[in-house]
């Protein structure tokens, strides 16, 4: 079932008036404007508590657990020799206080 297609019509080109010299002169600037942006609030949303995926009690020995543990003791070992040189300052300016008042 072929069907035709009838045939285009041609149309022929219509001239605009051209514009008038009165339109020219009236034409008129308009400012534009421009709309402040509002803060809009954030919705409000709840938060849900997730349920844990392990026990608090649990103990799982990873790498960062051995990073902590390596820490804990670099720290303590600190503390420790500060404490013995305080300790050693402390005898020595004692040890000089009894010489000076002993001569």
């Amino acid at each position: 079932m072929a069907t035709t297609k009838a045939a285009a019509t041609k149309k022929t080109p219509t001239k605009k008036a051209p514009a008038s010299a009165a339109s020219k002169k009236k034409s008129v600037t308009t400012k534009k404007v421009t709309k402040k942006a509002v803060a809009q609030s954030p919705e409000v949303r709840s938060f849900k508590v997730a349920k844990s995926s392990q026990k608090f009690t649990d103990f799982k020995l990873s790498r960062q657990t051995i990073y902590w543990i390596i820490l804990i003791a670099f720290i303590i070992f600190a503390q420790l020799w500060i404490i013995k040189l305080q300790v050693d300052i402390g005898s020595l300016l004692g040890s000089q206080q009894t010489q000076i008042t002993t001569n």
